[in-house]
């Protein structure tokens, strides 16, 4: 794991609408399950794995309360996570390098 997706992984864990979900991956390798517990202090979500990249798309979803919310990568190469509500006025994206890193910065934006 490269010291950038570490931090990135200690900015999401330290997001107040983060929880570590069964399926994901920590940063050792190892899938968490139903009931595991993992210390805070060590042990961070991989967020170059699929799966907890999809649980990381949840959190977001759940934290935005827009279950449509997702993420697409522009022509330019870049990623977006796009929350639009009703109130076009309200919408809000966030861009990144990384699909790992516009998830972050919605899940740390999140009300």
């Amino acid at each position: 794991m490269t010291a950038d997706m570490l931090d990135l992984a200690r900015r999401a864990v330290a997001c107040p609408k983060w929880r570590w979900m069964p399926g994901m991956a920590d940063c050792y390798g190892r899938r968490l399950r139903e009931g595991d517990w993992l210390d805070p202090a060590v042990e961070f979500p991989d967020l170059t794995d699929p799966a907890t990249l999809g649980c990381l798309l949840a959190l977001v979803r759940e934290a935005w309360g827009q279950e449509d919310m997702g993420t697409f990568r522009w022509g330019s190469g870049r990623w977006s996570a796009h929350y639009a509500p009703f109130d076009a006025a309200k919408s809000r994206v966030f861009d990144a390098d990384t699909e790992a890193h516009a998830l972050v910065g919605a899940l740390e934006a999140a009300p």
